[in-house]
Order: C-alpha cells, then structure tokens, then sequence
C-alpha cells in the first residue's frame, strides 16, 4: 500500500510540474518581443507603430495578438478628436467583436511609466481597474493629463504621423459605441460613410524577429 501510495504521489508530481511547464511554454508563446512594429496601411494612407513591451508588458502582448488575429482589419477610427486623439478597437463583425469586449487584460504598473504625448498610442479604458480590451488611441497632442489616471502607452508612430493627423474627423464623437458593438460596420457604413479605416494591420518583419524565429525553430527540432 505505501509502495503504492507513493507511486501515486510521485506520478502527481509529475502530471504538476508539466502542467505547469505547458502554462509556462504557452505564457512565453504568447509574450511579445522587446520592439516590434505594426504597419497600417489605411484609406488616407499608410503609418508605423513601434511598441516597447518594457513600457507596458500587458498592453504590447496583447495589442500583438490582436494584430496576428487579424482583429483591426478593416476597423474605422470611429472617434476622432482634434488636437486630442483618434480611436478604434472595435470589430466591425459583431460576432468577432462579442469574443473581445469583455477580455480585459490587467493595468500595467511599471517604475517609470511613458507619458501621453503627440504620436503615442495608448489603450482606451474606463475609470474600472483592468478594464482595457481593444480599443486603442493616437495621442494628437501632450495628453500628459491621462497619465494620472493609468493611461499607460505601449509605443509610439515613427512613421506616418502626417497620415494619422489627417484622418477624417468631421463626425467627432457622434458614432454610438453601443450601436457600434451591436450592428458592426452595417451602422457605421449607414450613418458615418465617410470615416476612414484600416484596410490592414500586420506585424513587420525585422532582422532581429527573423533571429528568433529561426531560434525556436532550431529549439523546437532538438
């Protein structure tokens, strides 16, 4: 029986430590890296976004997600405040939108946190802890005064920033964020045809993304 009990025991052991060395692997899988930059290529033209993980770790894996997903294509910047910012993040399929909104991911806390200045992008939240998702901001002027209130950014334009100040911002705040969530691109396309879009967001390639690539690919064949 102890003999037996002990086989028991250790077998647990065993199925423990590679659950979590399964959760480990798929946290490490999901985790951005360092730098990377997204290209958006847009109804009024083209602009790059170079996100730091270290500014904010939940924002930039998730905002990385959400671009490999394809979750941004074809989104229009439906909230656009000159001098202040211009916002999107919400699907225009109400069926991919439904499996985002409530996904919140947790505040970043970090020791010496960016400020909201001209070209930084930052997600939008409630006045709730843990409350960002999806939509995310361009910052069009110094907005250092969300700084206070948690608005972490996660990068910045480097390219493009001429681009992102002329998107279309004769409808300001009119679209209805509910009616948005609810009927998708059908609404915006009805009463707001004229808001600009993003055809398509996508990862761009560098020299040190292509370096570990080929390094968990080289991992993955031992």
């Amino acid at each position: 029986m102890k003999t037996a009990a002990g086989l028991l025991l250790a077998l647990s052991v065993v199925l423990s430590s590679g659950i979590r060395s399964m959760a480990d692997e798929a946290a490490v899988a999901d985790q951005a890296p360092e730098t990377y930059q997204v290209l958006f290529e847009t109804s009024k033209g083209n602009f790059t976004v170079e996100v730091h993980r270290g500014w904010a770790p939940n924002g930039a894996d998730r905002f990385q997600k959400l671009v490999e997903s394809g979750f941004y294509d074809d989104c229009r910047f439906f909230r656009v405040l000159p001098g202040f910012m211009v916002q999107w993040g919400i699907n225009g399929d109400p069926e991919i939108q439904k499996n985002w909104v409530k996904a919140n991911i947790k505040d970043d806390r970090v020791a010496q946190p960016k400020s909201n200045k001209r070209g930084f992008i930052t997600y939008a939240k409630s006045s709730q802890k843990n409350s960002r998702t999806s939509q995310v901001f361009i910052n069009f002027g110094d907005n250092a005064r969300l700084d206070a209130d948690g608005f972490t950014p996660f990068g910045e334009v480097v390219d493009g920033m001429d681009v992102v100040d002329a998107i279309n911002a004769q409808y300001r705040e009119q679209p209805d964020q509910s009616l948005l969530q609810e009927q998708g691109n059908v609404y915006l396309n009805k009463s707001f045809p004229k808001l600009d879009f993003i055809k398509k967001a996508s990862i761009m390639k560098t020299e040190a993304s292509d370096d570990a690539k080929a390094k968990t690919e080289k991992a993955d064949a031992k």
